[in-house]
């Protein structure tokens, strides 16, 4: 039999308050791009969208994923930050952008990694490419794998750069999740998003995020422009708390892209937030479990739980713990028992797994008999 326990008093909010009036908020800024979308980055909820399904050509925004896989196989220890990259005749050929290594250099990968993220060098991700996989065709392969790994259902590579080719295609949504992908599994390596210069050869490059001169709070991500997929830009940033993507593609200029971008980071901290609704290290309550050393389990939720709701909306969250039926020893400490809903005006916001917060042994054969008569006589009453 499934239990539905009301978790409010933990919410510190009653069923009269969660009742409240909504904050009133101001429909979201049209933008001059063909594609964009808004996401918080903790919870993946999206607050704006337009086109954001659309096939479109991703140009340089292809790097964030040659250097997500760069930053996979240094973490898997296949290679290191110190490995030195021979540049092949390939990768000091190819136009575009540039790192300026040349023919028989011997670069250090994580001074690649900086030419691909800082100065959206074709060379270095062609080197990068070569290192890992051999060839640029065999990365392209690995780089459609991971992205069908992270959930980039849109999405197909040709290549490591982002060079036009046919069937190159992505999409604002499945670049965002690309883009909470980076800053989620390689924190250190996303830090050079916002480095504002790199120097090789004696050549001097700013990054190509105008934003990052703009805004003290953005960090990140990566701009890309070919003609046919005109000036595009994933930004970053993070304020009290909360951390937004924004994906902006199909713009007119390069101005224009950060500019847009701006407005879609600004319209997302002034009218939201982000807003952490337990810990997982929180006991929700407690709940009997039979035939145990201990009369009760404590009841917790496997990970964090965050949301995204309007700014000053907390008072209508309202959260649910439902357990799946009684519980028995011997239990395990992360064991699964229910499940934890979160919802926003009767709405669904969040569904996690609630868990033991502690192991509880199984009881002695008199105890396990003494609590089977209990549930016996008790089942009559129910």
């Amino acid at each position: 039999m499934l239990k539905r326990l009301f978790a409010s008093l933990l919410l510190m909010f009653t069923a009269g308050v969660a009742l409240a009036e909504q904050p009133l908020i101001p429909a979201p800024p049209q933008l001059a791009a063909s594609a964009y979308l808004l996401i918080d980055a903790h919870t993946g909820q999206v607050l704006v969208e337009h086109n954001a399904d659309k096939q479109v050509p991703p140009a340089s925004l292809t790097k964030m994923m040659t250097a997500y896989i760069v930053s996979e196989e240094i973490e898997k220890g296949s290679i290191k930050e110190t490995d030195l990259v021979p540049i092949s005749e390939k990768a000091w050929k190819k136009g575009g952008s540039k790192m300026f290594v040349k023919v028989g250099d011997k670069v250090p990968v994580i001074d690649l990694m900086r030419g691909v993220i800082i100065q959206s060098g074709n060379d270095a991700s062609i080197a990068l490419a070569e290192f890992v996989s051999g060839s640029e065709e065999v990365f392209a392969e690995v780089m459609n794998q991971q992205a069908e790994m992270l959930g980039m259902t849109d999405t197909n590579f040709k290549n490591a750069t982002g060079w036009p080719a046919e069937g190159h295609m992505t999409t604002a949504r499945d670049l965002a999740t690309l883009a909470r992908a980076l800053i989620r599994d390689h924190p250190e390596h996303y830090k050079i998003y916002s480095e504002k210069y790199f120097s090789y050869a004696g050549i001097n490059q700013p990054n190509r995020n105008r934003l990052l001169w703009r805004d003290s709070a953005i960090d990140g991500i990566k701009t890309g422009h070919t003609e046919e997929a005109g000036f595009c830009l994933v930004a970053s940033a993070q304020k009290r708390g909360m951390r937004l993507i924004s994906v902006v593609l199909g713009t007119e200029s390069d101005d224009k892209r950060a500019a847009e971008s701006q407005k879609l980071l600004a319209y997302g901290f002034r009218y939201y937030q982000t807003h952490k609704v337990y810990s997982a290290d929180d006991v929700l309550q407690s709940e009997r479990i039979w035939g145990g050393k201990e009369p009760q389990v404590g009841i917790a939720v496997e990970r964090d739980v965050f949301v995204t709701i309007p700014r000053g909306g907390e008072e209508s969250i309202k959260a649910d713990l439902i357990i799946d039926g009684e519980l028995e020893a011997p239990i395990k400490k992360g064991e699964p028992v229910g499940k934890v809903v979160v919802t926003l005006d009767g709405e669904t916001v969040a569904d996690v797994r609630a868990v033991a917060a502690e192991e509880v042994e199984q009881a002695g054969f008199f105890k396990r008999m003494w609590d089977a008569l209990k549930r016996f006589v008790m089942s009559f009453f129910q």
